[in-house]
């Protein structure tokens, strides 16, 4: 008999879910939430209550019978540092998730929603490869400052995803390359996969790497500074200017890549300097990575939304192909990547962790 897996994967505007049977898939849906409905969902409680119902909604016009599935797997959140594989959702990690103990993400309502679910159908629920994955060098963690260390947060199921496609293309372990996975989204995270392990890696929820559609990346540090003691911001308002209002919203006004893609091709010259400037970060943080080996690099994997962005995915090619092949892989695979490590639970394949 078949496994049948419920994936979700929850957005800051929208929610991923899918029904796999082993390998098949049932289906797969976005379910897009406007501003409107985002907006009036003042609390995590709130939050929470409404896309499980969408969820619970959307199988029920599907005609799936919940009582057919076995597992449910989420995207991981803002948790801890973890080590990879797959995680049993327990109380411990919903607590840490809900107060938001280490920072507030969409992400961490999918944990929310898989726990209430899990508990409403009677069937394990699991996360797989969390964006706090720490595999990083002890040196890369150090900082001029002290009591300031770099933390790992990327996207790391599907830049993981990404690398191991990448080496069964090249019928090469993925544990023998050397890998610059760039994920590109509404935030940009980088990783380099040395070896089997991610040792360094751009953060951009911190502040740290590029800046992409809504976030600030790299800014000089006097110059936030001075912002943030200037009397005109709040300490949210701050936030907001490096993880949802900065990129491309603060400097063109919108964080719709096909809107800008539009002004750049009309000649805007202001869409036309932020994205100059966009090809230019990515790519210089794309070489910044490649000294951590040396320049023993096998690969460098474009991959999420905005890569379907041809022009952008050339001139990046024609800043940094001298390092090593560029590969583009579009859109996300973390549903599959999710699909897989429930059935490696299941199977027997792969043992759940406990948080």
């Amino acid at each position: 008999m078949p496994y049948r897996i419920l994936v979700i994967d929850p957005g800051s505007t929208s929610t991923k879910l899918g029904i796999w049977d082993d390998e098949k898939k049932n289906f797969s849906v976005t379910i897009t939430h406007t501003d409107a409905e985002i907006a009036a969902q003042f609390s995590v409680d709130d939050n929470l209550a409404f896309r499980s119902r969408a969820i619970m909604d959307l199988l029920d016009e599907k005609e799936i019978d919940t009582v057919s599935i076995d597992c449910i797997m989420s995207r991981g959140g803002l948790l801890r540092p973890l080590s990879r594989g797959a995680y049993k959702i327990n109380n411990a990690m919903c607590q840490d998730v809900y107060s938001g103990k280490y920072g507030r993400h969409a992400s961490n309502l999918g944990i929310l929603i898989a726990r209430e679910l899990s508990e409403k159908l009677h069937i394990p629920a699991y996360i797989a490869d969390p964006v706090t994955v720490d595999e990083l060098n002890e040196v890369a963690r150090v900082t001029g400052i002290r009591d300031i260390k770099r933390r790992p947060v990327y996207h790391f199921l599907n830049q993981n995803a990404v690398a191991h496609i990448h080496a069964k293309i090249l019928g090469v372990p993925y544990e023998d390359l050397n890998l610059i996975v760039v994920h590109l989204g509404g935030g940009i995270s980088m990783g380099l996969h040395n070896q089997g392990r991610v040792v360094d890696g751009s953060n951009g929820l911190d502040g740290e790497g590029p800046f992409s559609p809504e976030r600030s990346g790299s800014v000089p540090a006097m110059l936030l500074m001075e912002k943030c003691f200037s009397g005109e911001y709040t300490k949210d308002e701050i936030k907001k200017l490096i993880a949802g209002q900065g990129g491309f919203v603060s400097l063109i006004g919108t964080r719709d890549l096909q809107e800008v893609e539009k002004r750049v091709n009309a000649g805007n010259g202001e869409a036309v300097m932020a994205y100059e400037a966009f090809v230019y970060n990515i790519s210089k943080c794309i070489g910044a990575l490649a000294t951590v080996t040396s320049g023993q690099i096998d690969g460098i994997l474009l991959t999420g939304g905005i890569a379907r962005w041809k022009q952008l995915i050339s001139d990046i090619r024609d800043r940094v192909s001298w390092i090593a092949p560029i590969s583009a892989y579009p859109g996300e695979y973390e549903l599959e990547a999710l699909r897989d490590a429930g059935l490696q639970v299941m199977r027997g394949e792969l043992k759940a962790q406990e948080y």
